[in-house]
């Protein structure tokens, strides 16, 4: 004998041959998708181990450093080229070489971009050596400024630009300049007054000898 069909609550009666391949055929859907789903989460996290693993054996080492600027080498082809003395910036711990070079021209000019070694230093100085020239060539690098007044360092007398907003564009905010036999030398950045007169004093037997051999 037959065991009667059981009565579904939803219904209150027994399903016919058509609810019930209606129900399964949903439930495999259901099945198949949820399946789908889990499929498709393991391949995502499949990808992200695989993409892991390539990063972390990707050899990393430290960035490579800018290439040392050889500062004595620079000048003494540069005073080759001139027939003239230039003047070298003594190099201690506290100052870093960014550039050098010599900037043809009228008149020629030996640039020398100094920025602090130290990380949490921060700003430049530029020297500019400008041959067989004088004041009068300075505002040329400073966004025509003349010298707004003059100060002694190590008893020597040097015209001061003070720059304002003139300067902001190349970031230059104080300029001293001296002459220096033939040659003007101009001292022009970003970094303090007093920072900036710390580098004139160090260039002053330079200066004096390239002064008395003129």
């Amino acid at each position: 004998m037959d065991k009667p069909a059981p009565i579904v609550a939803e219904l209150g009666r027994p399903e016919t041959p058509e609810e019930t391949a209606a129900r399964k055929a949903a439930s495999s859907k259901a099945y198949r998708s949820s399946q789908t789903f889990r499929s498709l989460i393991a391949a995502l996290i499949a990808t992200l181990a695989i993409l892991l693993v390539i990063v972390l054996a990707v050899p990393r080492g430290e960035p490579a450093s800018a290439p040392k600027v050889d500062l004595v080498g620079i000048a003494a082809d540069v005073e080759s080229t001139m027939g003239s003395p230039v003047v070298v910036p003594d190099l201690d711990d506290f100052w870093r070489v960014n550039a050098a070079e010599l900037s043809t021209g009228a008149p020629a000019v030996w640039d020398v971009t100094l920025a602090p070694a130290a990380e949490d230093e921060r700003g430049f100085i530029r020297l500019a050596q400008a041959f067989g020239t004088d004041s009068s060539w300075a505002p040329q690098r400073l966004n025509g400024i003349a010298p707004t007044d003059t100060t002694s360092i190590g008893g020597l007398e040097w015209d001061v630009y003070e720059l304002g907003d003139a300067g902001a564009k190349q970031n230059v905010s104080y300029a001293i300049g001296t002459q220096a036999g033939d040659d003007y030398v101009l001292l022009y950045g970003s970094r303090s007054a007093d920072s900036t007169a710390e580098l004139a004093e160090s260039l002053l037997p330079q200066i004096r000898e390239l002064s008395e051999s003129s």
